[in-house]
Parts: C-alpha cells; structure tokens; sequence
C-alpha cells in the first residue's frame, strides 16, 4: 500500500507491532513494556528505546520489494550505465534501466515514500523523548543523536533524489497542521536541516565505533564530510570553502583510523568486505542492519545471482543486477577488484553453492555482496539465510573523499591526499599514484570512486554533484548531459539530473509541483 506524505500524520509509533517485527540487531530485541496508547506512549526511558528501535527497523525499506523480482535498492544504480539485468520482468526496474521512468514508477514512489516515513519515525524520537522524565541523561543524548543522524541520512538521499522536498521536522497529527499538505522547501533549506542534524549527532558523545551497529561517530563524521563533498559541487556549487569543510571533517576519520588501526581502516582482502561476520567492524560505518535471530535476512542475494542457474542449492538467482561488460572491462589490468572471486565480481562458481566442479557462467556478476554463508562456499554448502548488512559508509568512502575535497581546497594534491588514495589501489594490487596536477589527480580519484564504490548507491550521486560520468571506452569524463548510457545506448538528459515527483503525490497534495521535464 501506498502512502503518501498526507497519511504520515497517522504513523504514530503504538506497542509492540513495529518494534516486534523490527529485526535489528540485539540492540532492536526489545520487549513490550505495557500495552501502549497515543497517550500513555514515551512516557517512559524503554519507550525511547523502542522509539529509536523503530527507527533502525524503517530503514530496512531499501531492501524491500518493488515488485517482480526487484527491489527499491535498484532504484540507485540502475539508471548509472554500469549495470543492466537478464531478467527483464519488471517493467518499472526495466523503465530505470532505459533512463524512460516517470512519477508512476513503482521503486521512485516506494523510496520517496520510505524516506518518509523514516522521518517520521524520528520527527516523534526527536519531539518526545526530550521531555520523558525520569531518564538518565547519557541515554537520553545518545538516542536524540542516533535519531538525528538518520534524520539528516533521509533527508540527505531525499534532496538528492528529487531536489526541493517538503522538509518536516515535527510530528503531524492533525489534517490542520500545515504540513498536512506541505509544499516543497528550497534545498539549500533542507541541507541546513541536514548539516544542523549531523552536528547536533556529532555532539552526542557515541562511540566512535559501535559494533551493534548503532550510529557511530566514525558515520557521523564521514556523513558530514560527504554532505560537505555534495554541496560543494552542484547544484549548491557552495565551492572551495565546502571543498574544505568536506576534507577536515573526513581528516578527523583518517586521523583516527591512523591512531586505532585495530578498530577502524580497511580490511585487507575485499572477501572481508561481504563477510557477514565482519559487519559494523572496521571498514563499515554504518549499515542498514540485518540479522537471524531477530527473523528479518537481507533479501537482496537473489538479484546478484545468475538467472536460474544453478549456483546455489537454496537460492534462484533472477539476475536483475549484473555489471555491463563495458563496465567491467574498465578496471586497470591487474586490479584486484576484477579478479574472478577474489574482488568484486565473478565469471564462475561451484555447482550448487559448495561443491565442485566451478562451472563458468558466461559472463560477469556482481560478487561485491555475495554472502557465502547464505550460499555456499566450496565445501560448505549455503544456509540460504543472509545476514549480511547493506553497506551504507564504508571507510573507503571517508578516504576518498578526503583525497577528492583537500585537492580541490589546496589546488593540488598534498601528501596525505596521495596516501589515502593510494591505500585504496594498494588493496587492488595498483600501482601508486605520484606527480599529477590538480586535474590529473582529481579525475584519477574519481575513477578510484567508480571502480571502488560501484554497486553500492553512489555512483549516481557522483554523477549528478559533479555533472560527470565516467566513459569505460575513453577512460575520461563526459558532461552529464548527452552521455550515452551505454547500458541501453541512450544519452542522459537535464531531467535526469532529478527524479519525477511521484505521481500519487502530486494528486493527493496541490502544493507540490512536478519536476522540469516529467
């Protein structure tokens, strides 16, 4: 069912239904402390709890389904040029691919409509939770951060996805309330709404690693940063002072990491990287969570697998997001990240999952979020079942922002710029980089960004802050506007820069207006 930014006025968060089904980490097993009412509800510290529980559980919508044989994750890579399907049954993922989605496509109303309701979620943390008393003080600051960290994540992919969008900041609850049918608010407004929430989150004082997958500092920081990165390139165009907000703030991460290289930097192999017993250690800094024990697996494996081949012995694989072959025979020769099983895709696999022999299945997928627990390993044969988390911030992310934004600062690369870009081909089994001018380095960065970040709801986001797309042939860097999308053959048109407003939207709520060219 859809709902519409009308209807959030009536997510109040009431007992144990939402938080039974939340799914988390241990962190989320919370229990029903007392049957609930609008009136009686965060009136208590474990409500707040329960609250924030609820938070974490909403974000898991990424991973829901948007129809046959897709998800709403789809929706952030398919229109890059650097993957396509072989199943071609779902006619609004197929629209995505094609760059000829409107405002009725299923996966763009579904998102807006999850990011919606995420905020809701924590427009009652944040409005309620301040005013529980008695509550313990350091609790009281750590959820108000967590809430507002997520807060400013979904308001973060909303204004890139659509532009100006209503920002709300208050629970509604009444069809008086202005917001009941709010009009768009200009984005420079909601990326102060953002920055002001990861700097409120920033203070709260959270561990600046926190393995039960909570927010962390480390994501806070590298959040920021990244905001930074974003409005210091379009549409803000806010420039050199952005470009350096963005690469102090991610030096802070690069410093720390430095200091503490047991609990945050990079793993050393990239199967550490989906290795579902490694989540929310290291590398990761923040992840959409899955577990279990708490009944909600990541639904996503079958959409990397190869169209019913038979790979694993417990998951059909439907094929609906698979690299372009232009894309990945653009990696550098010798880079690890190409290595058939040992980067981030693969040409063959074992029979049924676990046993021999490999059997080449004619063409490269994506082995960047493959679970082997839940599929199979030689000899140990898949449980069917994934707990991997879907990454979110990676460090690897934090290291390449910092080399991107301290060049554009300075006006050239300075030695540490180097050293964190260089940490990411080293792992690659790449050679240094060394001697370049800004541009150079800049657009080497860039590259490091396609072929490291690739699959992981980023690249479209480069596209559109930079007005660039990386052309696999040339190995340079086309205008955003008339690239060919090679995976359809199609160019990329100003209207792509944003996403159609979602049709039910527009015709529950007058004062939103449609996007230029939808």
């Amino acid at each position: 069912m859809k709902i519409n930014i009308k209807n959030i006025a009536a997510l109040l968060l009431l007992g144990g239904a939402i938080i039974g089904n939340s799914g988390c980490k241990k962190f989320l097993d919370e229990t029903d402390p007392t049957n609930l009412s609008p009136n009686s509800f965060y009136t208590l510290p474990e409500h707040a709890e329960a609250g924030i529980a609820a938070v974490y559980s909403e974000i898991r919508f990424i991973g829901n389904g948007a129809g046959i044989f897709s998800n709403n994750w789809q929706m952030l890579d398919a229109p890059t040029g650097i993957q396509t399907t072989e199943t071609a049954q779902n006619s609004d993922l197929n629209n995505l691919y094609s760059l000829i989605y409107d405002g009725t496509n299923l996966h763009i109303n579904q998102n807006w409509n999850g990011f919606y309701k995420v905020i809701a979620q924590t427009n009652l943390v944040l409005d309620k939770v301040p005013g529980i008393n008695p509550m313990d003080a350091a609790q009281k600051k750590r959820i108000l951060g967590e809430a507002s960290f997520i807060r400013a994540w979904a308001y973060f992919y909303l204004v890139r996805l659509w532009g100006d969008v209503p920002l709300i900041t208050k629970p509604i609850t009444s069809p008086n309330d202005p917001n009941f049918s709010p009009s768009r608010t200009p984005q420079e407004q909601v990326y102060k709404q953002i920055v002001d929430d990861l700097v409120s989150a920033e203070a709260a004082g959270l561990p600046y690693m926190d393995g039960s997958g909570r927010v962390s500092t480390a994501a806070i920081k590298s959040e920021l940063a990244k905001v930074y990165l974003t409005m210091a390139g379009q549409p803000l165009n806010k420039g050199a002072a952005y470009y350096r907000l963005a690469a102090d703030k991610a030096k802070e991460v690069v410093d720390y990491a430095a200091a503490n290289a047991g609990s945050l930097g990079l793993y050393t192999t990239y199967g550490a990287i989906h290795d579902a017993k490694n989540d929310n250690k290291l590398e990761h800094l923040f992840g959409i969570q899955y577990n279990d024990a708490a009944g909600a697996g990541n639904p996503l494996q079958s959409s990397y697998l190869p169209l019913h081949q038979p790979l694993v012995s417990k998951i059909d694989g439907i094929g609906t997001s698979i690299p372009t072959q232009s894309f990945y025979g653009s990696y550098e020769a010798g880079d690890l990240r190409a290595k058939n099983r040992d980067g981030y895709f693969f040409t063959d696999y074992y029979t049924d999952g676990f046993k021999l022999p490999l059997i080449n299945r004619g063409k490269p997928y994506i082995f960047k979020h493959f679970d082997v627990i839940a599929n199979g390993t030689l000899g140990v044969e898949g449980t069917s079942r994934s707990d991997l988390n879907i990454p979110q911030i990676r460090f690897a992310e934090t290291l390449l922002i910092y080399a991107e934004a301290q060049n554009r600062a300075d006006g050239a690369p300075n030695a540490a710029a180097y050293t964190a870009v260089n940490a990411i081909r080293k792992r690659a089994q790449l050679a240094d980089l060394a001697g370049l001018s800004q541009t150079q380095f800049e657009e080497a960065v860039w590259r490091e960004r396609w072929h490291e970040l690739c699959y992981e709801g980023i690249t479209w986001f480069d596209m559109v802050r930079l007005r660039k797309v990386y052309n696999e042939t040339t190995n340079g860097f086309d205008n955003f506007v008339g690239h060919i999308n090679k995976s359809v053959n199609q160019p990329l048109q100003t209207k792509h820069l944003l996403f159609p407003i979602p049709t039910p939207e527009i015709k529950n709520n007058p004062n939103l207006t449609p996007n230029p060219g939808y």
